[in-house]
């Protein structure tokens, strides 16, 4: 990557004054040379990217009598082009492309810096300020016809913002925020695809599972869902994604990764705040907060397996595991119960029910629990249970089979969700009353340091994700 990054910069520095004029047409044989499907999933969804302090290419140049490259205007309510809008849209773009030479391509030089080496005027403004832009990057692999992921990949922790329009990626190396996702109104749950390719968060108002490249952080489509969806998972070999449907009588909407569209609702007992895949991969698990039943979805058939109804709402749930990575117990946070109930996965009775204790010193905040009084779990060793509080505060932590208290950490006002880092050493808990994220030190079991995010901070995720 660093080589091609020199070549670039120094071919941008050799480049003429003026750049070629753009064809009438595009070639046959850059149409030939150029990817439409790497166009349209990676290509288009920047140019509806909308910038802080700029507008979308879209808005220019889907409208603008001024511009030599016209793109297709959307259809009323839309946020992405049809194919057939899309084909028309390649086809422009490709007028204003050298196939394999982007310094030479007028498609790339307009929107970067003059002095990265872009034209001396762009009537849209300049949107990449150097050729080391990731955005820049995808569009530049696109005209070298070559994958934009080259490979390399990080660990980030995606912090949704339940009372904002944004996402935070934060990087766990540094506990910095590293990258922004905008323009997603009330997002619920996130999750990351196994490969790193994808980001998926579920949209409440819009109804809809927004597809995030993580590498540019840009929508690249958007599926329409059954009803409002809450929480959600992803399949352990990536090819299914499955949101709950928090809306009548409740499914779980099944979504095929490869088409991008929804293939089957799976009716369920109660509509669904939360749901999981178990750690072997065997089981989706959804929880109702309204009919207080925890379902059991074999992943293979998705059919419903089994289902047991609790005394409360179904809230947070965790997964213990037997020697052999098969479910044992599922750990359950209910509606309007300080603390958590232990369900045996085999029996599928409930064996323990465990209530947190005051902490001594500190007030109880009953108000604002929204009936959730216990809202987050994490098994971070296999050892220990931690379970948060947002009547204190705190974590506390409970050893697994026997249940007792181990101690507790304070994590901020109201938290929310709960994530590891994959070695289990920190966890990232979503104080939803302070605006941040407390990282965690899980063996000292004490606070590391707190990341300013954004509005109400709830659903939170770790994935390893591609970043070039």
């Amino acid at each position: 990557m660093m080589l091609h990054v020199l070549l670039l910069g120094a071919a941008l520095a050799q480049q003429p004054a003026q750049p070629p004029a753009a064809p009438a047409a595009a070639t046959p044989e850059t149409l030939k040379n150029l990817n439409f499907e790497v166009f349209k999933t990676q290509v288009e969804p920047i140019l509806l990217k909308k910038r802080p302090g700029n507008v979308a290419c879209v808005t220019c140049h889907a409208g603008g009598a001024s511009s030599q490259l016209r793109l297709q205007p959307l259809t009323p309510g839309a946020t992405e082009w049809t194919d057939e809008q899309s084909r028309k849209n390649f086809e422009a773009i490709a007028r204003f492309v050298v196939s394999g030479q982007p310094t030479r391509s007028r498609f790339l030089r307009h929107p970067l810096d003059r002095d990265a080496g872009g034209d001396p005027f762009h009537g849209g403004g300049k949107h990449f300020h150097s050729v080391n832009d990731p955005e820049y990057q995808v569009l530049a692999n696109w005209v070298m016809n070559k994958p934009a992921a080259a490979g390399a990949k990080a660990v980030r922790i995606i912090q949704t913002n339940s009372a904002g329009d944004n996402i935070h990626v934060i990087d766990p190396a540094t506990n910095k925020v590293v990258g922004v996702i905008n323009n997603i109104e009330v997002s619920h749950g996130v999750v990351g695809a196994p490969d790193g390719s994808r980001i998926y968060i579920s949209v409440e108002p819009e109804e809809v599972l927004a597809v995030i490249d993580p590498r540019t952080l840009t929508i690249m489509k958007k599926v329409k869902l059954s009803g409002r969806p809450n929480n959600l998972t992803v399949s352990k070999d990536g090819k299914r994604v499955y949101v709950g449907i928090a809306q009548g009588s409740g499914a779980v909407d099944v979504i095929d990764a490869a088409t991008l569209t929804r293939v089957k609702s799976i009716p369920v007992d109660g509509a669904i705040h939360n749901v999981y895949t178990t750690p072997d991969g065997k089981f989706i698990v959804s929880g109702s907060v309204g009919s207080s039943v925890i379902t059991v979805i074999d992943q293979k058939t998705e059919e419903v397996a089994w289902s047991v109804k609790l005394s409360a709402g179904i809230r947070p749930m965790e997964f213990q595991k037997n020697p052999d990575g098969s479910t044992k117990n599922i750990i359950a946070q209910l509606s309007n119960f300080h603390g958590f109930v232990v369900v045996d996965f085999a029996t599928h009775k409930e064996i323990a029910r465990i209530e947190h204790p005051a902490i001594e010193g500190h007030e109880a905040h009953w108000d604002g629990l929204q009936g959730a009084p216990a809202h987050g779990l994490s098994i971070p060793d296999g050892k220990t249970v931690w379970s948060t509080s947002k009547v204190y505060g705190y974590a506390y932590i409970y050893s697994l089979d026997d249940w007792k208290l181990l101690g507790s950490v304070e994590v901020g006002q109201h938290p929310e969700w709960v994530t590891l880092t994959p070695d289990g050493k920190y966890m990232y808990v979503a104080a939803c009353g302070d605006n941040s994220v407390t990282v965690v030190d899980v063996a000292a079991r004490k606070e590391v340091t707190r990341i300013p995010v954004g509005q109400a901070p709830k659903r939170n995720a770790t994935a390893v994700l591609l970043t070039n």
